[in-house]
């Protein structure tokens, strides 16, 4: 192999190496204000956002007809996610309470966002789950716990708002998460989170991810993806709007 040969090879390759840290970069987008929740993904406040795409199963196999946008937006006080979720049939727990948090929830549609602030112990984090019909769960899950989903008796404080468009088989989520819920240290360009989305979609219970956790299960913290708070989207970020 000649000398530009070789250069063309590591180039590639490093463009591949950066590709893939791109895929598992989420930006969210400082606003200057917060703002009544929203599931308008055309208002000027999510428009305001990159997205990133939920569209494979836990294993990476890829289900583009669930492919899933997820947008997020930040203030001084709150974090804000909106989920835009295609669906074939919705799986519904029957008696939804919105007033108060619905345990076990994971077992019907939801959209969830997994998030964590420390870096070192990684299998302490927080999880946040919305319905099509605006029923949540929020959660403070520690791995090291034999019974982690007793989480569920902590109170983050989060807002959830939520619209099912039953003509298009789209149902829309949106969360605004308090900051003091998740970390300590007040909100700032370039502070990063540990995070992953997921969706549990339909009566065969699919599972959507972002982050592929290479297991049956959501709850596999080494595989998540990361959250990068930002003041503005960079030139780089809006050229692929």
């Amino acid at each position: 192999m000649n000398g530009l040969a070789k250069i063309c090879l590591a180039l590639m390759l490093l463009s591949t190496i950066a590709g893939a840290a791109d895929n598992q970069l989420m930006e969210s987008t400082k606003a200057n204000e917060d703002v009544p929740l929203t599931t308008n993904p055309s208002s000027s406040f999510w428009r305001a956002s990159r997205p990133v795409y939920a569209a494979q199963d836990t294993y990476g196999k890829p289900l583009p007809r669930y492919r899933t946008e997820i947008r997020s937006r930040w203030t001084k006080d709150n974090l804000y996610f909106l989920f835009i979720c295609p669906y074939e049939k919705l799986h519904l727990k029957p008696s939804p309470h919105t007033k108060t948090e619905t345990f076990q929830l994971w077992d019907w549609d939801v959209a969830e966002v997994f998030i964590g602030s420390d870096f070192q112990n990684i299998r302490h984090y927080k999880e946040f789950e919305v319905s099509p019909r605006g029923e949540w769960i929020d959660l403070d899950i520690d791995l090291s716990k034999p019974h982690h989903e007793e989480g569920w008796k902590w109170n983050s404080g989060f807002q959830v708002a939520t619209r099912v468009d039953h003509r298009a088989h789209i149902w829309y989520a949106a969360m605004r998460i308090p900051f003091s819920a998740i970390d300590q240290r007040p909100p700032a360009d370039g502070i990063t989170f540990r995070v992953n989305l997921f969706r549990s979609q339909g009566p065969d219970h699919k599972l959507i991810v972002w982050q592929p956790t290479m297991s049956d299960t959501f709850h596999v913290p080494g595989r998540f993806g990361i959250l990068k708070l930002a003041e503005q989207q960079s030139p780089a970020e809006k050229q692929k709007l």
